[in-house]
């Protein structure tokens, strides 16, 4: 095991042992731990009682948080010539088609969300071995594959995110930045565990939500009662 610095013994000292935390609590204790120079990402994990290995089992969907992430993501929007403008109006980092194709071919993946329109996916699909395995592949059902383009764009621009759960049956997502206050950070971790209680599966028996966590960049973990996320208000 690596040293332990003493700026993370510190955090460390503020969570209780074996405590369960109100979510709310949780906002406000994890802005203490913080011990980075820069705007420490704040992030949940979230295990499921699922398997993921099975397709009735799979949970997958989209949040768009209420006060964004905190970070601006880099958009680029593959579409036809008439959709270059409605694109570039919505705030779309990145508009083309085939010259960003060819790119994407060479090896150039430098963006976070990736938006498309149905009639482009004979050529977008040729991408899928480069994008999948990155997270980048446009999906009819995270609304990224869609003829509303500015409204994709704006939606991503605004906090949405896509998210899944991985074959540990673990979903891992961020919901804001250290500089937020408490509050939004708050608003933003229910918006998001509401969301993955509502995509429960009718396959998954037992229990569904079996720990919740909640962390800063390189920060100890604080432990979340998954009982608090049903009465947050």
């Amino acid at each position: 095991m690596g040293k332990v610095s003493k700026n993370y013994k510190a955090a460390l000292a503020k969570i209780e042992d074996g405590k369960q935390y109100q979510l709310q609590d949780a906002c406000n204790l994890v802005k203490t731990l913080v011990t980075t120079k820069f705007d420490s990402s704040v992030d949940i994990d979230i295990r499921l009682g699922v398997d993921p290995k099975k397709a009735n089992q799979m949970v997958r969907g989209v949040v768009t948080l209420p006060n964004g992430t905190g970070k601006d993501k880099k958009v680029l929007v593959l579409c036809t010539p008439d959709k270059e403008e409605e694109a570039k109006s919505a705030g779309a980092d990145y508009v083309g088609l085939d010259e960003y194709v060819d790119k994407i071919q060479k090896g150039w993946t430098d963006v976070d969300v990736i938006i498309t329109m149905p009639s482009c996916m004979g050529k977008v699909g040729k991408l899928g071995r480069i994008l999948g395995p990155r997270g980048l592949m446009p999906n009819p059902k995270t609304g990224t594959v869609t003829m509303d383009i500015a409204q994709a764009v704006k939606d991503v621009k605004l906090g949405k995110i896509d998210f899944k759960v991985d074959k540990f049956g673990i979903i891992h997502c961020p919901v804001g930045k250290a500089s937020f206050d408490g509050q939004k950070l708050f608003e933003n971790a229910r918006e998001f565990l509401r969301t993955v209680i509502k995509l429960k599966p009718q396959a998954s028996k037992g229990t569904y939500v079996k720990s919740v966590y909640m962390s800063a960049t390189m920060s100890p973990s604080i432990e979340i009662d998954p009982k608090s996320i049903d009465s947050a208000n």
